[in-house]
């Protein structure tokens, strides 16, 4: 057994790295490569339009994919290109303004590792006769009977869990993450050591094809419809002014809504048939359960024997929060995760990932994309008033 819990020796044994031209994914690379493994460094492009192929912290694209080369080179591993952005468009950019339109909040990153990088690369991996894919995420996997398990990793500050739920069991068996029990700090020292080119890079941020961080650009190109003006719309009924198009504006929001109030106004509710921005106060926003779609459950318990009074695990519902605690419940197929502190801002669209607790030795059991939720039931009211009938709403 290797250091990768793969049979064969090192030397025996072929990984397919997945090269963003990053310092994570370099690093492991040239770790695997120290160890003796016969290392393939593949790396995608992803899109090459614009100035997103030359900004700071993208990937995929441009500069990357040289630095990739390089890096290769300075490790004596082979290095290939492949043109996959056809398939990046298709499977991620079009999805993520088609989601907006109908006024959810994507996470393409999580697609992304879905459909190409998971799914496509993963099949070029093993078609390239690798015995495991190798990637630069921060994120713990190990051996769990005769499967592997996911782990939050040891540097809480990189945990990459949130963006890796969607990982199904055959992946998650052919993966392999050699950064989990890693600090950054310490990965970034590595890269000095190899002579990598690229160990001071700044890291990947934001969408990375999309320049200056302004994706409603992006939108507004694909699906110009998703700037349609319309309306911001008070929860009781009052019109309060009007807006540019609801891909402005997210569930939550509280700044740059563009009406005055006495009070704060957040964003309620993005109403994509009739073009409007549903407002109202933050206690509005208050939401205790969650439906989800799509889920994918990598807990040892098959999710449909879950017993009707739910099992107690942690919820994460944004990438930047700690798992908090919870109660999953499914009914014939219809998945219902109940928060007991409750979440400000929950949008369609958003993923909530569940764990096992909400420390760094937690399990990922896996996780879905909301589909709905429901707050208080003043504000549910409400809102269902509203949506059946604009044309009473009162000016």
């Amino acid at each position: 057994m290797n250091s990768l819990d793969l049979p064969a020796r090192p030397q025996d044994t072929r990984i397919v790295v997945a090269m963003s031209g990053g310092v994570d994914s370099s690093v492991v690379a040239g770790l695997l490569k120290r160890e003796g493994y016969d290392v393939i460094g593949v790396t995608l492009q992803l899109y090459d339009h614009g100035s997103a192929t030359h900004r700071p912290g993208s990937c995929c694209a441009g500069q990357d994919i040289d630095d990739a080369r390089r890096v290769c080179e300075t490790l004596g591993i082979p290095h290939y290109v492949l043109d996959y952005e056809r398939r990046f468009r298709e499977a991620v950019i079009n999805p993520f303004a088609e989601s907006y339109v109908h006024g959810e909040t994507p996470i393409p990153c999580i697609t992304c590792n879905q459909t190409v990088k998971f799914a496509d690369l993963l099949a070029t991996a093993k078609e390239l006769g690798a015995d495991a894919l190798a990637t630069g995420h921060y994120i713990r996997s190990r051996a769990n009977g005769a499967h592997r398990a996911l782990y939050r990793p040891c540097d809480a500050d990189r945990d990459q869990s949130y963006f890796l739920f969607a990982t199904t069991q055959e992946q998650l068996d052919y993966l392999r993450f050699p950064l989990g029990d890693l600090p950054k700090s310490a990965v970034r020292e590595m890269a000095q050591e190899m002579g990598l080119s690229v160990a001071t890079k700044q890291d990947s941020q934001d969408i990375c094809f999309v320049p200056q961080g302004k994706y409603s650009d992006i939108i507004a190109k694909l699906k110009p419809e998703a700037a349609t003006p319309g309306e911001i719309v008070h929860i009781d009924g009052r019109t309060l002014g009007r807006h540019e198009g609801i891909v402005h504006y997210t569930i939550g929001q509280r700044r740059g809504i563009g009406v005055a109030a006495g009070d704060p106004l957040y964003v309620l509710h993005l109403d994509a048939r009739h073009a409007r921005v549903i407002v109202g106060p933050r206690e509005a926003l208050e939401t205790h359960k969650i439906y989800l779609r799509d889920v994918n459950w990598l807990g040892d318990m098959p999710l449909n024997d879950i017993p009707a009074t739910g099992i107690e695990l942690f919820a994460k519902v944004r990438s930047t929060r700690l798992p908090r605690s919870a109660i999953l419940r499914q009914n014939e197929g219809v998945v219902m995760v109940e928060l007991n502190d409750g979440e400000a801002g929950i949008a369609p669209g958003q993923a909530c990932v569940l764990y096992t607790s909400d420390d760094n030795e937690a399990r990922v059991l896996g996780g879905g994309f909301i589909s709905r939720s429901e707050r208080s039931t003043k504000a549910e009211a409400m809102l269902a008033c509203l949506l059946a009938a604009p044309e009473h709403m009162a000016s």
